[in-house]
């Protein structure tokens, strides 16, 4: 498999077998939730918890959201690790999963988008 194929879900979605390897990026562990439901969970590539709450409490608007969080992405060791997941996604399946029902207005959305560009 050449191309990278990266899926996403919420926490609250019925693990699938298509999921392939299930990584959780959050800050926070979901409530109710067991360990086992995912393969993977890297606090690293979540929002930091200041720009989380910022969105959450309304201060900032989507595309400040956005814009901040992908800022945050650049650092060493959030690059590492999406470099290791796109590495990952060229031969199986990776679905990045959080806790945000919808997946538009979620850093899983911009998370998958930069692992499906990550150049070698």
């Amino acid at each position: 498999m050449d191309a990278i194929n990266v899926g996403m879900k919420s926490i609250y979605e019925r693990p699938d077998r298509s999921d392939g390897m299930r990584v959780l990026i959050t800050q926070y562990w979901p409530r109710g939730i067991p360990q086992e439901a995912v393969d993977e969970y890297l606090r690293v590539l979540a929002p930091s918890r200041p720009l989380l709450q910022s969105f959450r409490d309304g201060i900032l608007d989507w595309e400040r959201y956005k814009n901040q969080y992908l800022r945050e992405m650049t650092g060493e060791a959030q690059r590492a690790a999406i470099h290791r997941l796109a590495k990952l996604a060229r031969s199986e399946r990776l679905t990045v999963i959080c806790v945000c029902k919808d997946a538009d207005r979620c850093h899983r959305s911009l998370l998958r988008d930069l692992i499906m560009r990550f150049d070698e």
